[in-house]
């Protein structure tokens, strides 16, 4: 698994003029799952989100980590982040998971993140053709890969 996580003011996602999903203070995670990708890699990455020590404190320094600012979080899945690149300039998805493994794995992430958060994240709709608008803060972009745990 792949994501993209960008601490922002406010977020929010728009399917067909519709906002679905929109979030205050907090993380706009964008995720790419694989077909490798398993239960664990689900653990791991909602682990090391909600323990990201971005947020800052008192004396303005980034020492606290989303549930200590009551942040919310907005999980848009991209299996564009699975692309490669390295052969020719039209990108190849072969290793984004299909629909078939996607789906479930990208609702069980969403439901272990909420879980560790201790409220509902908002989410976009796999598939769909998604607006996403968001303010960055500071901005502070952190990419993770599970392929990468060491």
């Amino acid at each position: 698994m792949r994501a993209v996580i960008q601490r922002v003011q406010r977020a929010s996602v728009t399917i067909d003029g519709v906002v679905k999903s929109q979030i205050g203070k907090g993380f706009l995670i964008l995720l790419g799952i694989e077909n490798e990708d398993d239960t664990e890699d689900i653990e791991w990455l909602a682990r090391k989100i909600v323990g990201l020590r971005v947020f800052d404190d008192e004396n303005g320094v980034m020492n606290c980590d989303i549930t200590h600012i009551q942040g919310e979080i907005l999980v848009v899945s991209q299996f564009t982040l699975m692309a490669s690149y390295k052969k020719g300039n039209r990108p190849s998805w072969l290793r984004a998971a299909g629909h078939e493994k996607a789906i479930p794995m990208y609702n069980q992430f969403v439901e272990e993140l909420s879980f560790k958060l201790g409220k509902e994240v908002g989410t976009g709709e796999f598939g769909a053709d998604m607006k996403i608008e968001l303010l960055n803060d500071g901005p502070v972009t952190i990419c993770m890969d599970t392929k990468n745990k060491e």
